[in-house]
């Protein structure tokens, strides 16, 4: 998950980018406004995080100006003002959700996840890459047109990938995204054993590779 953190406060930017990124988040900090437009123009984030008060202007502006601009983007407000009117005008400016300082680092990684859970492609859109696709709406899955049954947790490993197709996929986003059938966190062993039997499942797909020591990621073969 790449994350747009707009935040003033040096020692906070600084403590929560160093815990999301032991997450395995990609985090961009950001101290005032302007530089948060020059890293959006550059390249969009998977979400953006927003301070209320700022050196050089008001993040509530700059979220309704995203919201209009980019709205599928998810945006989190994160503020100090805590107020009733500071949150429903928050909400009423496009954030998708809103948390007030302090906070629990934990709590908004869970929001963040969900956020960008959220912004995936929807149920109806069908997911392919290199002979592989997967149907969401009838949790379908086929390669070269033939049927391949997957289980639950080799399915779920599939389309994380898929919806990031083009992107690498640390082993620390898909176990922090992978959960087994009874609801446990699924371990880095488990990540391993599942990802080689999808492989062997789907005949060894050229388009799905390894990024050694660091994750995996599928990506159209070049003509």
């Amino acid at each position: 998950m790449k994350i747009l953190l707009l935040e003033d406060d040096a020692a906070i930017a600084a403590a929560l980018a160093s815990f999301l990124t032991e997450k395995g988040c990609e985090v961009t900090c950001c101290p005032t406004l302007s530089q948060a437009r020059d890293r959006l123009e550059a390249a969009l984030p998977d979400v953006a995080v927003l301070d209320w008060n700022l050196p050089d202007g008001d993040g509530v502006a700059l979220c309704q100006t995203l919201r209009q601009r980019w709205p599928r983007l998810p945006l989190l407000l994160l503020t100090v003002r805590s107020d009733t009117r500071d949150i429903l005008t928050g909400f009423a400016c496009g954030a998708d959700d809103y948390v007030t300082k302090p906070f629990d680092r934990e709590v908004l990684y869970s929001r963040l996840l969900a956020l960008w859970r959220r912004s995936r492609p929807d149920a109806g859109t069908v997911l392919s890459c290199g002979g592989i696709r997967l149907d969401p709406a009838r949790q379908a899955v086929t390669y070269q047109g033939t049927p391949v049954a997957l289980a639950p947790l080799e399915y779920h490993l599939l389309c994380l990938l898929l919806q990031n197709k083009g992107r690498t996929v640390t082993r620390q986003q898909l176990l922090a995204s992978l959960w087994d059938q009874n609801g446990h966190f699924v371990n880095d062993n488990t990540l391993t054993v599942t990802m080689k039997r999808l492989r062997e499942k789907l005949g060894r797909p050229a388009c799905l590779k390894t990024v050694r020591s660091f994750g995996y990621r599928l990506e159209e073969p070049q003509p």
